[in-house]
């Protein structure tokens, strides 16, 4: 095989993988997965969790919060591209939102953002809330204690 049979070859692959991916993200979830979003470590946030799935995916939340609201919120994960785009939609949502309004949300609130989900991975979706729901209690926890002092 030459080179450019070789091109030809990975140029018809990389096209096949896309097809798929879009059929099974749609396109939301298929942006995000090709665009990460909030994909980074806020410096010196004021709250942050990392949770480990069952599937044993790893997903950090960062919050900045002011007031009652959360101003900037990332994610970093070592799982698999449904937990990238899960946390970047976890991130997306909770940012400006109160914090009583995250502890009200679920994985199905992400599911919603997204639109199309494969079934055998909405827990990427939980495990992502559940992580900015944990930051959020530290968060409040540390709030508390530092109100007793």
């Amino acid at each position: 095989m030459n080179n450019k049979e070789l091109d030809e070859f990975f140029d018809k692959l990389q096209n096949s993988i896309n097809l798929e991916a879009k059929s099974v993200y749609g396109e939301r979830g298929y942006d995000r997965w090709v665009n990460p979003r909030f994909c980074s470590i806020i410096e010196n946030p004021d709250s942050s969790a990392r949770l480990t799935g069952s599937c044993g995916d790893t997903m950090e939340i960062f919050l900045r919060i002011e007031g009652e609201h959360v101003q900037e919120a990332s994610y970093r994960t070592d799982g698999c591209a449904s937990s990238s785009i899960c946390g970047s939609f976890a991130a997306e949502i909770v940012t400006g939102r109160s914090l009583e309004e995250i502890l009200d949300m679920t994985g199905e609130s992400i599911l919603r953002k997204i639109g199309t989900f494969p079934k055998g991975e909405e827990h990427c979706a939980h495990l992502a809330i559940s992580t900015v729901k944990e930051a959020v209690n530290l968060y409040i926890r540390s709030e508390v204690e530092r109100s007793r002092q």
